[in-house]
């Protein structure tokens, strides 16, 4: 396939138009208050405090299905929703020899990675590509109009084994997990600081007045920011693992390292939130403690230094 090659004409569409994608986030997070709702009244959970003081075990217990539940229900729903937001077009039928090779190097990575060959999707935008889905045997890999215009054969080729080392290695549950767990202790210490501040101020209180609620909202903030960083810093991990897997996949670093050194001189297309830990690249971060990629130079190095 040569740089500049593109797939033929019509077979990207031009993606969901805004009100589409506000009536899916809405539709998704309606979803998820529902089923917090639903388990957390099988499950007891309505009350973490009584006259004895916190129940710390029930509260442990609401914050982990608050914690992951939105979480679980975001990584089941991640193919059709990325394909949603992208507008990404699954190549079924190869309309021509460019979507014929996108489908055979996919079919041939997976082989090498141990995997079900996940679906193949091309999406309209600037240079990208991104893996997602529940299952590492039931995926999707994506990848830009952008992308491949930019690339040669052999780049496109290590930026797909890239994203074939995000499925094989698990890493869209793996975050799925990570989100969770933070999700969990963001709630559950967010609602004891604020139990702990209300009883303070009102000494003969439930512990659940005024005070309660205005120091878990802005504790859940702070404790929110803070937990991004983590699960960024569990993302930049990840990405250097998918490196590694393409270099072993491609029998050598090289091809990666040309593939990165290319994205570094272009601007890479912005994905959605929900799936930009899979992506190839990221947008340069104001502040890298947030990003969910590590800068291209650091990994191009430790590219270098695997193949030393």
């Amino acid at each position: 396939m040569p740089a500049g090659s593109l797939p033929a004409p019509g077979r990207i569409s031009n993606g969901p138009d805004t009100m589409k994608r506000i009536g899916l986030f809405l539709a998704t997070n309606i979803a998820v208050l529902v089923v917090i709702a639903v388990i957390a009244n099988l499950l007891g959970l309505g009350r973490i405090a009584d006259a004895n003081g916190l129940n710390l075990g029930t509260l442990l217990a609401l914050s982990a299905v608050i914690g992951f539940t939105g979480a679980i229900i975001s990584l089941l729903i991640s193919k059709p929703m990325a394909k949603w937001q992208t507008g990404a077009q699954v190549i079924t039928q190869p309309a021509n020899a460019d979507e014929r090779w996108l489908l055979d190097t996919v079919r041939k990575l997976s082989a090498k990675a141990g995997v079900t060959m996940p679906e193949v999707a091309i999406y309209e935008g600037e240079p990208n590509a991104f893996a997602t889905g529940a299952f590492k045997n039931s995926a999707l890999v994506a990848i830009s109009t952008g992308l491949l215009s930019t690339m040669n054969q052999e780049e496109v080729e290590a930026v797909l084994a890239h994203e074939v080392a995000h499925v094989a290695n698990g890493d869209m549950v793996t975050m799925t997990l990570i989100q969770g767990v933070v999700n969990t202790f963001v709630v559950f210490l967010s609602r004891i600081v604020g139990y702990l501040v209300d009883k303070q101020i009102n000494k003969d209180g439930n512990g659940q007045g005024i005070g309660y609620f205005v120091t878990s909202i802005v504790c859940q903030i702070v404790f929110g920011i803070l937990a991004s960083m983590i699960v960024a810093w569990f993302s930049r991990h990840r990405e250097f693992r998918a490196d590694a897997g393409a270099a072993d996949y491609m029998g050598q670093p090289n091809s990666m390292i040309n593939a990165l050194a290319r994205l570094g001189r272009v601007e890479p297309g912005e994905l959605p939130k929900s799936i930009q830990a899979s992506g190839i690249s990221d947008r340069p971060s104001v502040m890298a403690l947030f990003s969910t990629h590590p800068p291209i130079e650091e990994r191009i190095e430790a590219l270098r230094r695997r193949g030393q």
